[in-house]
Formats: structure tokens, C-alpha cells, sequence
């Protein structure tokens, strides 16, 4: 475990360092144009949404790290590199323009020009955004917690039998 954080904030060093001091980067897209806060909520059903503060995360990140290969710049993300590295800059840079809610679903498969080559190597909303949040957040000791970040709704607590819907302490289904 901490070797791969020892690697992940290398990567991040490196990958920050040669941003800054590539003499011909521009950003399709300045900074301060992007909004200041972001509302994700496509959990709203289990979680309350979360406010992302945009603005704040400009500061550890730059805008190709997180939206990849839509802003116009330099592709990061390998994955994405191997067909995007000369796309431009896309009409949509939220992650939803991309990653798909439910990705296994047989609606969404249909729309796709090839279905079995459905992006394997790209994970769905859920994956993306924990997968983005989650590395950064170890390498910078931020918020790694579910409940950092979500607040569960009554619907999901019910789900995951927690809060007011655990079970009593002392039977079977509690573990004590």
C-alpha cells in the first residue's frame, strides 16, 4: 500500500511538473470560467448530493486530469489517449458525457456501434468519479470516508440497513 502511494504521488509530480513547464500549453478553457461549484447528484436516490467545490480542486489539479481528453489539451489519461489524442475539444466535459450511469444496461448497449467493444477499459459513472476523487484524495490526504462526501437519504439507509434502519445491537444481523 505504500509503495503504490509513493507511485501515485510521483505520477502526480511528475504529471503536474510537466504541465507547468510545457511552454506551449493553453487551456482550451480558462479556469475562471469554469463554475465555481458543481451539484453531483446521480446517487440522489441513496445520497444526498455533494457539493464540489470546482474552484478549490483547480488548484491541485489541472482541467485535463479530471476531464481527460474534452477539454482540447493534452491527453492525459492513457486509456483514453490511444483514441482520443488529436480529438479537440468535445461539446460536453461533465463526466456524465462520457461515463455512462448504468453501463451493463441493455438500452445503452443498443446505441452503441459496437457493443462488444463497449469501452471495457472505461468505468461507469459510479467507477470514474471514485476512481478520480479517491486516488487524489490518498495522495493529498483528502476526504476519503463515504460519509465525508455523502449524506444518505432514508432510501439509503434502508438499503444498506444502517442508521435508523440497523440492525438492534445484539442479533444476528448486527455482528455482535
Amino acid at each position: 500500500m505504500r509503495t503504490r502511494k509513493k507511485v501515485m504521488r510521483t505520477a502526480l509530480a511528475l504529471t503536474m511538473g510537466g504541465i507547468m513547464l510545457s511552454p506551449g500549453h493553453l487551456l482550451s478553457m480558462e479556469v475562471e470560467d469554469a463554475p465555481e461549484m458543481v451539484t453531483i447528484e446521480s446517487m440522489a436516490n441513496l445520497y444526498g448530493p455533494v457539493e464540489f467545490n470546482h474552484l478549490m480542486h483547480t488548484e491541485y489539479a489541472s482541467c485535463e486530469e479530471c476531464h481527460h481528453h474534452t477539454t482540447g489539451d493534452k491527453v492525459v489519461d492513457s486509456n483514453c489517449a490511444r483514441c482520443h489524442s488529436n480529438s479537440g475539444e468535445g461539446d460536453e466535459v461533465t463526466c456524465t458525457g462520457c461515463h455512462e450511469t448504468n453501463r451493463f444496461n441493455k438500452d445503452y448497449l443498443k446505441t452503441l456501434e459496437s457493443p462488444e467493444l463497449y469501452h471495457i477499459d472505461k468505468p461507469g459513472l459510479k467507477g470514474a468519479y471514485h476512481l478520480n476523487c479517491m486516488g487524489c484524495h490518498e495522495i493529498i490526504s483528502g476526504p476519503t470516508g463515504c460519509q465525508e462526501c455523502h449524506t444518505m437519504t432514508e432510501a439509503g439507509e434502508r438499503r444498506f440497513n444502517t442508521g435508523t434502519f440497523a440492525p438492534a445491537k445484539g442479533t444476528s444481523s448486527s455482528g455482535h
